[in-house]
């Protein structure tokens, strides 16, 4: 079972199998995540802070679907969980925020986790 704690968030071996080698590949899809994933936090974010829930767990679940791919297990749990707050028929806005913010920290980690990756192979191109 992958290990879904906050400390370990990031395991590429998945992305790795699938490249078979080529750096270009990761780097690739590294830079696609990293193109998209804030704005749809910053998504997220704003449509919490207006009370648009269905718009927020639009953004959650496009997030949802490309974190398994780099081994974000944790977070993914944790946006699936906010996906489902934000489509609850009483949305809780403290808890939705509470969950937010744990996500965005950690994602904030992870982020800079693959910046250090991609820039390591870019280094090999």
């Amino acid at each position: 079972m992958p290990d879904t704690s906050p400390e370990k968030d990031v395991d590429l071996s998945t992305l790795y199998d699938i490249a078979d080698g080529s750096d270009e590949f990761i780097v690739e899809s590294i830079t696609m995540f990293l193109d998209q994933v804030p704005g749809l936090l910053q998504d997220i974010k704003t449509a919490i802070t207006a009370g648009e829930w269905l718009t927020a767990a639009t953004a959650a679940h496009k997030v949802k679907a490309n974190l398994g791919f780099f081994g974000m297990f944790y977070s993914q749990t944790l946006v699936q969980e906010l996906e489902i707050q934000c489509k609850s028929a009483n949305p809780d806005p403290e808890e939705i925020t509470a969950k937010f913010t744990q996500l965005n920290d950690i994602m904030t980690d992870n982020l800079a986790t693959l910046e250090v990756v991609k820039t390591e192979k870019e280094a090999n191109l």
